[in-house]
């Protein structure tokens, strides 16, 4: 689990677009904290510690405590807006997380071990259908990413979530089957070869036959021309 880390925000007496605008012109980011069955919180942060913890990953799914004038909340960020034009963020939006809270997070995966995978180490492709993995976790128990191990896999091999060691108390939105996280493809050049039937680089195609008709021409050759001389002697001694 990620650490928390502490962010400080002052109240914004004024909400809308135009104190919004207001504030960035300041070098501050609006944001909201809502949630936990109390009234939006409408705040304002410093734009380097945004800057920085947006760009440094892990950003939706760590908690963060925020100091609004000496009062700490604990809070998860839920959605943030970046300007589309110099990719500055203009707004977050926070959740209070009470002792307990359960969330929905995007959790991303992390693959390991790819060098102990026959079928990668033989040419093939790993093949990620999920990039991230949806689950019900506690708020004291988000895991920074899932783990799959890829030791031991060959080409048509694939990874479950019933693969991956997932974090207590944590439960995947999908309950209805074992879906597929990725899989050990194999190599593109060869499934190309199998579906178009090409005979690969330095083998030769099997001739049925081709020896032995050639033999027959040959030697047909041969003793017709013997015939013919045969042929033509006898006919030049009858004359002499």
């Amino acid at each position: 689990m990620s650490e928390i880390y502490e962010l400080k925000a002052e109240v914004r007496e004024r909400a809308g677009k135009g104190a919004a605008r207001a504030v960035r012109r300041q070098g501050k980011v609006p944001a909201v904290i809502y949630g936990d069955k109390k009234p939006p919180l409408t705040v304002s942060l410093t734009y380097k510690d945004v800057y920085m913890k947006l760009h440094g990953g892990g950003f939706l799914t760590t908690l963060a405590m925020i100091d609004v004038d000496g009062e700490k909340i604990r809070v998860i960020p839920k959605d943030y807006q970046l300007d589309p034009v110099r990719d500055f963020p203009m707004h977050v939006d926070f959740l209070r997380v009470a002792k307990g809270a359960k969330l929905t997070l995007e959790i991303p995966m992390q693959f390991i071990n790819e060098e102990e995978s026959p079928g990668l180490a033989r040419g093939g492709v790993l093949n990620v259908v999920r990039y991230t993995i949806e689950l019900e976790v506690l708020a004291d128990a988000i895991p920074e990413a899932l783990i799959a191990d890829l030791t031991g896999l060959d080409i048509g091999d694939g990874v479950h979530i019933s693969d991956v060691e997932l974090p207590e108390g944590a439960v995947p939105t999908i309950t209805d089957r074992d879906f597929t996280i990725a899989t050990i493809a194999a190599p593109a050049v060869l499934t190309e070869a199998e579906d178009t039937g090409e005979v690969e680089e330095g083998e030769e195609p099997e001739l049925i036959g081709e020896e032995g008709e050639e033999g027959e021409g040959e030697d047909g050759e041969e003793e017709g021309g013997e015939k013919d001389g045969r042929e033509k002697d006898g006919r030049e001694t009858r004359e002499d």
